[in-house]
């Protein structure tokens, strides 16, 4: 109940104007939001990789009302892309269609989706598209599709699937047979029954199985290990803090004999430093999500929604 309320509260307006009103609000989403300028998350970028992290780079911001937001929102992207070449650092992006424009227009969301994807392959970087909630599933894949069709590869533009919908074992097998890289998360949005697990055990082991779907596709394959400057990730990428599920994926890849360099944990900024040190000491391959902006609310929100535990550091800071 708390969680459906929180996520509740991340879509709505008046909550955003209240909380974003109080000036203690940032201080604690900062824990969570890398800053709100380019240059500030460039910074955090750096340090991440001076101690073996890779990243991916998300500038916050969904949902835009009006063209002009959508095209603005593009130029960010290509600004963000521009500033890791420009500072060769080890770091891809990662974009919601909706802040590209899906939900106005799909014409003008593809136009910009294409113009990301020329400059990324013009670096030799990678674009994840993250999935939103389910009214946006079908046409993010239709677009994903329409890249393919366009002449992009899987080492330019990837997915993520989200463990807790009914359909995830189905798209994912079907994406896989075009190589797709995935970013297997469990889903951080409400949804109806009807088409997500509502318990916790039931999206656990959906995302085990998804995470021996990845692992088995990336041996049979010989899909490729990450590339060498560290942008262009395996096809699996485990993104989650939860050990289980990370203790999972490391017996199974040992179990079948996955070295490595083949699979990847993502992890949220701020969340779980501990284990993000620990994986690298291990010899895993780690890439820590790092968004940045002055639209930090609603992903705040979320995160909030997720573990109880960041929600008491919330309360205590009011």
């Amino acid at each position: 109940m708390l969680r459906s309320f929180l996520i509740y509260l991340s879509q709505a307006g008046w909550a955003q104007n209240m909380v974003t009103s109080w000036s203690f609000a940032w201080n604690v989403a900062s824990r969570f939001v890398a800053g709100e300028t380019n240059e500030e998350a460039m910074e955090v970028v750096k340090k991440l990789n001076e101690t073996g992290i890779n990243a991916t780079l998300d500038q916050l911001g969904e949902h835009t009302s009006i063209a002009e937001e959508a095209i603005n929102s593009t130029e960010q992207i290509l600004d963000i892309l521009d500033s890791i070449e420009k500072a060769d650092v080890r770091a891809s992006v990662s974009i919601k269609l909706t802040q590209i424009g899906m939900g106005l227009d799909a014409t003008i969301c593809r136009q910009n989706l294409r113009r990301i994807l020329e400059r990324a392959k013009e670096y030799g970087n990678f674009v994840r598209i993250d999935i939103e909630d389910t009214p946006y599933t079908d046409i993010t894949i239709e677009a994903y599709y329409e890249m393919l069709k366009a002449g992009f590869t899987p080492k330019t533009v990837g997915m993520a699937v989200q463990s807790y919908l009914y359909r995830a074992e189905d798209d994912t097998k079907k994406m896989l047979k075009d190589g797709t890289r995935f970013r297997l998360i469990k889903g951080a949005y409400k949804e109806p029954p009807e088409l997500a697990y509502p318990k916790k055990a039931d999206v656990d082991a959906n995302f085990d199985l998804l995470t021996k779907i990845l692992m088995d596709a990336t041996l049979e394959n010989n899909f490729a290990k990450i590339s060498e400057d560290g942008r262009i990730p395996p096809v699996p990428a485990i993104g989650t803090q939860d050990d289980k599920r990370i203790d999972f994926a490391k017996q199974y890849a040992k179990k079948i004999g996955l070295a490595k360099e083949f699979f990847e944990f993502q992890m949220l900024y701020g969340i779980r430093r501990d284990l993000q040190r620990q994986l690298v000491e291990e010899g895993y391959q780690v890439r820590v999500y790092v968004p940045f902006g002055t639209q930090w609310y609603p992903y705040f929100m979320r995160r909030l929604a997720e573990r109880p535990a960041n929600l008491w550091f919330f309360i205590s800071n009011f």
